[in-house]
């Protein structure tokens, strides 16, 4: 049998048809992709609708979902006939199983340059780029199969959205922006697409542009899909960004984290960054850390993927319970020593976690010394981590927080100048400026500053209206 794409896979007509189904729902972020999988697998011959299967599981992030994706991997089995390209999925679930993140994604470039219409392959790879802060990846892995692509193809558009993304994490946002722009002319309920754009306005602080973006869109974006948390949640950071903390707290509340919510780990990672956001601007939080920290206490297995260890971290330093903190980075330690020197790119990982987690303790405890070592020590390659620019300005808000607060105002100046470099028209950025230089001694460049904050500010709700 041949997929849409017409690579042969074995299975029956039926078995192929849910799998295509389920590729299609996938690429759009749509949850009835579980359904489709369920019915791709009931036929015991299809490969690839089991490999999609492991791939969810994994995706996922948390280290519960592993051993179900050694189940899927196990009903495969070795004595099956296999087509070379499933034989090529089973080896990449079988090393991401084996806890090789990064190695999981080479093999897929490899599977990619053979087979660059295999759509699965370049969205899970896409996504593997994502996860481990691949930015030049996350770009190039999708350029290097649009030539195998006619433009007129009906999946053509969801390659643009993805590309869109690794341009904009490669800091090429107008090029982005018209990748990403395309993807949605061909495509409106290209949610990955969509946040790609969103991405380009709010590393660029163009809060104003942003929000009037989500809002002309709200009905692509906002229905049941995956990524309705996380596009909210980049709708909240540009209201923060426009010193909104009211709005962002209401998004908080009504979408990221409601009474009832999901406890999903890619979710929870929404939900800490922005309360960390608010928490380090002294916005009261009331009883929100609570519940957020015993959704990460049932779904964190700390060291599995640091990424989600430092946000469960904020959680917990959040609620005050710095024990359950502290655990987490004991945990981190216990795994660079244990680590494979093989794996350097998981070592290094893990070690840029348990950086910025025993961080996140010392700001804790008041220590903004040793936050500032902490942190300092693996600013130049974070990104080791996984996520994306925007998702990890949350430790460089904590980093200019606590030079503020550990008097380092040299460093702290330096920090926001390099900020509004890049974000000139970000309200957050001119407040904390104005804070820094009445902490100076200079009221008249505070109030300048200030007033600079509060013009931004009023700009962007406008634009909320």
């Amino acid at each position: 049998m041949l997929d849409q794409q017409g690579l042969e896979m074995t299975g029956s007509a039926e078995a192929v048809a849910a799998y295509d189904r389920a590729v299609e729902h996938l690429v759009r972020f749509r949850i009835d992709v579980l359904e489709a999988v369920v019915a791709a697998v009931r036929d015991p011959s299809s490969v690839m609708g089991r490999v999609l299967s492991a791939y969810l599981a994994l995706l996922s992030t948390e280290g519960a979902d592993v051993a179900r994706a050694a189940a899927v991997l196990g009903s495969i089995g070795d004595d099956r006939p296999l087509v070379e390209r499933e034989r090529a999925h089973r080896s990449v679930v079988e090393r991401w199983v084996a806890g090789d993140l990064r190695g999981s994604g080479a093999l897929l470039d490899r599977l990619s340059v053979e087979y660059p219409r295999d759509l699965l392959a370049l969205y899970v790879g896409h996504q593997i780029d994502f996860l481990t802060g691949d930015a030049a990846n996350l770009r190039d892995r999708i350029g290097r199969s649009l030539s195998a692509w006619s433009t007129d193809d009906p999946a053509f558009g969801f390659l643009l959205g993805m590309h869109a993304f690794g341009l904009e994490e490669c800091n090429q946002y107008g090029r982005a922006a018209d990748a990403g722009l395309a993807a949605l002319a061909a495509h409106p309920e290209d949610v990955w697409g969509l946040h790609a754009v969103a991405h380009t306005y709010e590393m660029q602080g163009q809060v104003r542009d942003g929000l009037g973006f989500f809002d002309d869109r709200r009905p692509d974006w906002s229905g049941e899909n995956f990524l309705r948390v996380h596009n909210s949640w980049h709708y909240a950071l540009l209201a923060l960004e426009g010193d909104d903390a009211t709005g962002a707290l209401a998004i908080y509340d009504e979408v990221l984290h409601p009474p009832g919510a999901r406890d999903v780990a890619y979710e929870l990672v929404d939900s800490a960054s922005l309360l960390w956001r608010l928490e380090l601007d002294g916005t009261p939080l009331g009883a929100r850390w609570s519940p957020l920290a015993d959704a990460w206490r049932r779904v964190l297995v700390p060291g599995f993927y640091p990424f989600n260890d430092l946000h469960a971290t904020m959680a917990y330093v959040g609620a005050g319970d710095l024990d359950e903190a502290r655990r987490v980075v004991a945990a981190l330690e216990r795994s660079v020593e244990a680590a494979d020197p093989a794996a350097a790119g998981r070592q290094r990982a893990t070690e840029v976690g348990r950086a910025v987690c025993a961080g996140l303790v010392c700001f804790a405890t008041a220590d903004f010394d040793g936050a500032l070592e902490s942190l300092l020590s693996v600013r130049g390659f974070v990104q080791a981590c996984g996520g994306s620019h925007a998702q990890r300005d949350v430790v460089e808000r904590t980093l200019l927080e606590a030079a503020i607060r550990a008097g380092r105002h040299d460093l702290a100046r330096a920090l926001l100048s390099e900020r509004l470099s890049l974000r000139e028209s970000s309200a957050y950025a001119w407040r904390k400026r104005a804070e820094l230089l009445a902490r100076l001694g200079d009221p008249v460049g505070a109030r300048r500053a200030e007033a600079r904050a509060a013009a931004l500010a009023s700009a962007a709700a406008a634009t909320r209206g």
